[in-house]
C-alpha cells in the first residue's frame, strides 16, 4: 500500500508498505518490529522520525502464527462498533506487536505474559497509589536465565521501571493455565480474538 507522510515541517513525503508481512519470507522484519524501527520513516526533509500505525496481518508459519494488527486509533471502534474481527488472533497498537512477537519468538505463551502482567499492574497501583491517575503500562521485555524481564510505564512520568520475575512463577501460571483455561482471569483477558491485559483494565463505557 502507498500511503503521504504529512510531516510538521511542512513536507509531505509517500511511502509503502506490505498490508501482510511474513517473517519467515522476511527475516529482516522480526529484528526491526522488536527493535521498533518497522514501519519507521523519516521525514527527507527535516529528518523528523514518524511511525504511523495501519492496519496490517503479521504471518509466522514456522510458529503456526498468524496476527492482526489494528491501530490504536481504532481502540474504541473495536470495543463499541465491534466491526473489527478477524478469524485469527490481534492485538492492537504496534506496542502491543513488539510485545506479542517479542513473547512468541522467546517460546513463550502469551496468555500467561498477559496474566503475568495484571499482576505487576496490581501491585503497582498498590504502591504508587497516589499516581491512580496515571495509566500503567507493562511490557515483556526478555527472557533472561533467571526471569523475566518486563517494562511497566506510568509510574512516574518519562520513565521506565524494570520488573524481573522468576521462571518459577511463569512456570506455575502456565501450569494454572493449561489446567484451567476458562478460569476467569484467564478468560477476561479476551474480547472476541484480542488477547489483552489491557481488556481488564478498559473504561466501563467500552465493556
Amino acid at each position: 500500500m502507498k500511503i503521504n507522510i504529512s510531516c510538521p515541517c511542512g513536507n509531505n513525503f509517500p511511502f509503502s508498505f506490505e498490508e501482510e508481512v511474513d517473517i519467515d519470507k522476511n527475516p529482516n522484519h522480526l529484528e526491526d518490529i522488536q527493535q521498533g524501527k518497522f514501519l519507521s520513516f523519516d521525514c527527507p526533509s527535516c529528518f523528523k522520525q514518524h511511525k504511523p500505525e495501519y492496519k496490517i496481518i503479521i504471518i509466522w508459519k514456522s510458529r503456526n502464527y498468524k496476527l492482526a494488527v489494528i491501530p490504536e486509533l481504532d481502540r474504541n471502534m473495536f470495543y463499541i462498533k465491534k466491526k473489527e474481527n478477524p478469524p485469527f488472533e490481534t492485538v492492537i497498537g504496534f506496542p502491543e506487536m513488539i510485545d506479542r512477537i517479542k513473547v512468541l519468538n522467546d517460546n513463550l505463551e502469551p496468555v500467561v505474559i498477559e496474566a503475568i502482567k495484571t499482576f505487576l499492574i496490581a501491585k503497582a497501583m498498590e504502591s504508587y497509589n497516589d499516581n491512580n491517575d496515571n495509566n500503567i503500562n507493562v511490557w515483556y521485555h526478555r527472557k533472561t536465565d533467571d526471569g523475566l524481564e518486563f517494562h511497566l510505564e506510568g509510574i512516574k512520568q518519562d520513565e521506565v521501571a524494570v520488573v524481573k520475575i522468576p521462571l518459577d512463577m511463569y512456570a506455575k501460571t502456565l501450569q494454572d493455565y493449561e489446567k484451567n483455561p476458562q478460569k476467569a482471569l484467564f478468560a477476561s483477558l479476551r474480547v472476541r480474538k484480542y488477547l489483552s491485559v489491557q481488556n481488564i483494565y478498559r473504561p466501563d463505557v467500552l465493556k
